[in-house]
C-alpha cells in the first residue's frame, strides 16, 4: 500500500491508507488508544479500539512513547473536531523505533538546554511553524525575483578581502594565502550586472560580531539584489516592492502557523506600499523629540530604531547616513557629500533593520580615493575597479537577512529560533 502524507488526508476520504511518521502523544480509555501522529506535513488522531485489532497490535500501542517512529495502516473517516478535519480507524500498527527517555518532555526547560537539544526541539510544533515560515519567505524572496526578470548568481563563500569592515572577519587559511569568509556577494553581484543587467544572489554570510543581542548571528542567510541604471530611489521602490511581497505571500500561505505561533497579523497586513521614506537626520529629530540620548553622526542601535519605527504603522525607510559610517563603495549624496546615498528598511514592533544598501560609486577616481581612505589593500579590489574602468553605470543594490525577518514575521523574541542550527558568539554545536 502506497504511503499518505497528512497534507493530503482528504483526498483519501473513506480508504484504506498507511500513514507513516512518529508519535507526538497518546492517552487511553482502557479498549481505546488514541494515537497523534505526525508527519512533517500535519499531525491527526490514529483510533485504535480493541475489538477492531489483534492483542499484539493493541498491546504495540502501550509500549509506544514520544518520537516514536511507526506506520499506522486504517481508514479515514471525517471528524469535524480535528484540526486536520479526519481521524485515522487503525488496523494495523508497526513500531519502526521506540524511543526512549526522550529528553525534551512536557515540563517546562530552559533556553540552554534546548539549544544543545536543538536538533530534537526542531520537532515540537512551534519549531516547525517557524521553520515553514522560514520556507515561504525564502520562497517568497526566489519568486519575486525569478518572475521579475532578476537572475540568479551564486557568489564565493571564500573572498579575498572584506565587503563590510574587516573587524568582523573570519579568516581561515586557503592554502597558504589568507582568506576570509564572506560577509556579502555584493561586489559580486556588481560585476554581474555588466552581464545580466538585474542579478540576485542568495546564501549564507558570516560576521565575526562579538554580539550578544537577540539580533545577531555570526552565521546568516542573505538574497542581495543589484541593478544596473539603477538610482537610489529606484532601490528604495524596489526594496518597499519585495519586502511588501513576502509579508503578504506569508499571510496568504501561512495563516496556520502564524496562528499556531498565536501571532497578530494586523500589523502584518499593514506592510503595504508606500513606505515612509525619513533622512537620517530626521530620524535623530526623532530620537531627540523623544528624549533619547544619541550622538548625531553615529549609527542607530537597536533602542534607536525601535523608537524610529515606532513611529510609523509599517516599515520605515531611513536614508542618506552619515557617510563616515558607511562602507567604502557607498556612492557620496550630490547636494551633501558629508551623507551617503544608503537606505536601511527599518521593520516596526521592535525588529530593527532588515535591508540594508544603497547606491554604489561607480566612479574610478572616486572609488580608488574611498579604497585608500578605508586603508584597504588596493591588490585585492583590483578586479573590483575594472567594473569603473569598462563600462561603469550607475547602479545599486541592497541585502535582506533572512533571519531578522523570520524572526518579525514570526514576531520572536530572538533570532536564535529563526534557522534551523543556529551559529552564534559562544554556540558552535550542534
Amino acid at each position: 500500500m502506497d504511503r499518505v502524507y497528512i497534507a493530503d488526508i482528504a483526498e483519501h476520504e473513506g480508504k484504506e491508507i498507511t500513514l507513516k511518521g512518529w508519535l507526538y502523544n497518546k492517552r487511553s480509555s482502557g479498549k481505546l488508544w488514541f494515537l497523534i501522529l505526525r508527519d512533517g506535513t500535519g499531525t491527526i488522531q490514529c483510533v485504535i479500539s480493541k475489538a477492531d485489532v489483534d492483542e499484539a497490535t493493541f498491546d504495540v500501542c502501550g509500549e509506544l512513547t514520544q518520537e516514536s517512529s511507526l506506520e499506522v495502516t486504517g481508514n479515514v473517516s471525517p471528524d469535524k473536531r480535528a484540526p486536520s478535519g479526519y481521524e485515522l480507524q487503525v488496523t494495523r500498527v508497526k513500531a519502526v523505533q521506540i524511543a526512549r527517555d526522550y529528553p525534551i518532555t512536557p515540563k517546562e526547560h530552559g533556553t540552554a538546554f534546548l539549544m544543545d537539544h536543538r536538533h530534537l526541539w526542531l520537532r515540537s510544533s512551534r519549531q516547525t511553524a517557524i521553520l515553514k515560515v522560514r520556507h515561504e519567505i525564502i520562497k517568497a524572496c526566489r519568486d519575486y525575483f525569478d518572475s521579475n526578470g532578476f537572475t540568479l548568481v551564486d557568489t564565493p563563500i571564500f573572498t579575498p578581502a572584506a565587503c563590510e569592515g574587516t573587524t568582523t572577519l573570519f579568516e581561515t587559511d586557503y592554502f597558504g594565502e589568507k582568506a576570509y569568509l564572506a560577509q556579502s556577494g555584493q561586489l559580486y553581484s556588481e560585476a554581474s550586472i555588466g552581464a545580466l543587467g538585474k542579478v540576485y544572489c542568495f546564501g549564507p554570510t558570516f560576521r565575526a560580531e562579538k554580539s550578544k543581542t537577540r539580533r545577531h548571528l555570526t552565521e546568516f542567510w542573505m538574497v542581495e539584489p543589484e541593478v544596473a541604471f539603477a538610482d537610489l530611489d529606484d532601490n528604495m521602490d524596489l526594496a518597499e516592492q519585495f519586502l511588501s511581497f513576502i509579508v503578504q505571500r506569508v499571510l496568504e500561505n501561512r495563516s496556520e502557523e502564524l496562528k499556531a505561533l498565536e501571532r497578530d497579523t494586523a500589523p502584518l497586513e499593514r506592510v503595504v506600499p508606500p513606505f515612509p521614506r525619513i533622512t537620517y537626520d530626521e530620524a535623530v529629530d526623532i530620537l531627540r523629540k523623544n528624549n533619547v540620548a544619541f550622538e548625531p553622526g553615529g549609527d542607530f542601535g537597536g533602542g534607536d530604531e525601535t523608537v524610529i519605527s515606532e513611529q510609523f504603522d509599517r516599515p520605515v525607510m531611513v536614508h542618506r547616513y552619515p557617510a563616515a559610517i558607511k562602507a567604502f563603495y557607498m556612492k557620496r549624496a550630490p547636494e551633501d557629500s558629508s551623507k551617503a546615498l544608503g537606505v536601511d528598511v527599518l521593520a516596526p514592533e521592535g525588529y530593527g533593520e532588515v535591508i540594508g544598501g544603497g547606491q554604489r560609486e561607480e566612479d574610478y577616481d572616486t572609488l580608488v580615493a574611498r579604497i585608500e581612505e578605508h586603508d584597504l589593500p588596493r591588490e585585492a579590489f583590483d578586479w573590483y575597479l575594472d567594473l569603473r574602468r569598462y563600462g561603469t553605470v550607475p547602479h545599486s543594490g541592497f541585502g535582506l537577512g533572512i533571519e531578522r525577518t523570520v524572526a518579525w514575521i514570526c514576531k520572536l523574541p530572538h533570532v536564535r529560533e529563526t534557522i534551523p542550527f543556529p551559529r552564534l558568539m559562544h554556540r558552535l554545536k550542534p
